[in-house]
């Protein structure tokens, strides 16, 4: 179980709870800070000041002081209009892990809520019972607002949500599972809807979906080139601690322990090849910028995650509006994710087409067909990786750039952010589909050749010949390819130790 303090949250704790294999639950210590910050909430509301979303309107309504007795019809009325989520809904693990990571917020104790409301959050959770919220509908400020009010919109018994794999009403499911409906109080409807929290949701489980792919590219890389004849000269240390960017000096240590000991003959430095083209060469500067871009990313997203995101905060002196909610700190993680994505696939799709092309893969038969031209072999996969790349490149067109004015004006620059996030979804199960395709051409090239490469290479090829047998004349290469993605969706090499345990060893 993991205890919500509003300081600790980790992206594993919140890929770990999206995919509903850990419970939560609010520490003892958010509580007290709950509790003091409620206190300083209700004494504002019976003073006479105007406070920002305590007794006024919000947005550009915040002119309009309420009445004692519309504060807290003013909460409900609030999450109500705010849903205006439209088209399909957001996976489960992201509702999950926006859940997770709200009531890890309000549990900072600086939301003026009672502790109640964080605690009805951890109930759903626990229970199961995940609101259904339209995936679009954000524009990243005053955060991901319709999202957010969907997700509200379940805690109060209304809207629907899903269920032991059912959709059905919120009000029969928190009645199927003993959870009261919350009766909401002054400023706990705004609470609930400001924050950045479906993005980050978003981010952080891309993220680790992109570390994942980052270990299979490199490992499928590696198999590009034993198949491809080509040398691991280019991976020298020394090279990359002239240039010793992180990911970089990552990359090429990864490349080189995989290839350690290959008895594969090379071509290097024969006739005219005195260097490998650029796609094997410089797969460390390409890959390891890549890296360097994920976790600049996972630092932004793990302060984001602790977080305070709500409008105004409440602090021990005085209750202050601002901006904590708007997006942009995300939005340009998301767009350059995205951006970053897009170098891992390009240069995997420019793999692709050696492997394919015969007047660049050193012997290997066209289009790697058992007998070409009665064959097209694999012709048309590289087209498709080709496809796949170039849609890529039309999601990494940057959402954060993009701002349009909402609000009657008040809201004037959004961010974007979780446009940028839907993009980054797309762009990362593409990206998947880039690298499969080149391992089925590696495998396939390695089959031809008759060659054994080394232990770990080795070890890695039969894991993926177990879901993806060898062929010999010319088959429906879609069936394979979608098998291929779905085997690196499932990380199929992390337990050989060719994923992460592999690499933090090569760093060590």
């Amino acid at each position: 179980m993991i205890a919500l303090d509003g300081a600790s949250l980790r992206i594993e704790d919140v890929v770990a709870v999206a995919d509903g294999h850990t419970t939560v639950r609010i520490s003892a210590s958010a509580l007290e800070r709950m509790e003091r910050s409620r206190e300083r909430v209700e004494a504002a509301m019976c003073g006479t000041k105007p406070v920002y979303a305590l007794n006024t309107g919000v947005g550009l309504l915040a002119n309009i002081r309420l009445e004692d007795d519309e504060i807290e019809a003013m909460q409900v009325n609030l999450i109500r209009s705010h849903c205006c989520g439209v088209g399909a809904p957001l996976p489960v693990t992201v509702v999950r892990g926006m859940m997770l990571i709200r009531a890890n917020v309000l549990a900072k104790g600086l939301s003026g809520i009672r502790a109640v409301v964080a605690e009805r959050i951890c109930d759903l959770l626990n229970h199961g019972i995940t609101p259904v919220v339209p995936s679009r509908g954000s524009v990243g400020a005053s955060g991901d607002l319709a999202p957010l009010a969907h997700m509200a919109l379940v805690l109060i018994g209304e809207g629907r949500a899903e269920y032991r794999g059912e959709v059905m009403r919120a009000a029969e499911c928190m009645e199927r599972e003993g959870i009261e409906p919350l009766v909401l109080l002054g400023k706990e409807g705004i609470s609930l809807l400001n924050g950045t929290q479906a993005m980050l949701s978003i981010g952080c489980l891309q993220l680790t979906e992109m570390e994942n792919l980052f270990y299979a590219a490199q490992t499928t890389a590696a198999l590009s080139i034993e198949a491809l004849r080509g040398t691991a000269a280019a991976f020298d240390a020394r090279l990359h601690a002239a240039r010793p960017h992180a990911g970089q000096v990552l990359s090429a240590s990864h490349l080189l322990s995989l290839l350690e000991g290959s008895p594969i003959p090379r071509t290097h430095g024969e006739g005219s090849k005195i260097q490998d083209a650029y796609c094997l060469r410089c797969i460390p500067q390409v890959h390891g910028a890549a890296w360097d871009t994920l976790q600049y990313a996972r630092g932004v997203f793990e302060i984001e995650l602790n977080s305070a995101t709500d409008n105004p905060l409440v602090f021990e002196d005085a209750i202050v509006s601002g901006g904590n909610f708007h997006g942009a700190p995300l939005a340009l993680e998301l767009d350059y994710l995205s951006i970053a994505l897009c170098q891992i696939a390009g240069i995997s799709e420019r793999r692709t087409e050696r492997l394919m092309n015969p007047s660049l893969n050193e012997g290997l038969p066209a289009f790697l067909a058992s007998r070409p031209g009665i064959e097209s072999g694999m012709m048309m996969a590289q087209v498709t990786a080709a496809a796949l790349v170039a849609e890529m490149r039309v999601l990494a067109s940057p959402a954060s750039t993009g701002s349009i004015p909402t609000s009657g004006n008040q809201e004037d620059f959004v961010s974007m952010g979780m446009t940028s996030g839907l993009k980054l979804e797309q762009a990362v199960g593409l990206a998947r589909m880039v690298i499969a395709i080149e391992l089925l051409a590696a495998a396939r090239a390695m089959d031809l050749r008759g060659d054994t490469s080394t232990e770990a290479l080795e070890r890695a090829r039969a894991s993926f010949r177990e879901r993806i047998p060898a062929w010999k004349e010319d088959c429906v290469l879609s069936v394979w390819m979608e098998e291929a993605t779905k085997f690196l969706e499932d990380d199929g090499w992390r337990e050989l130790g060719l994923g992460r345990l592999m690499v933090e060893e090569v760093v060590r």
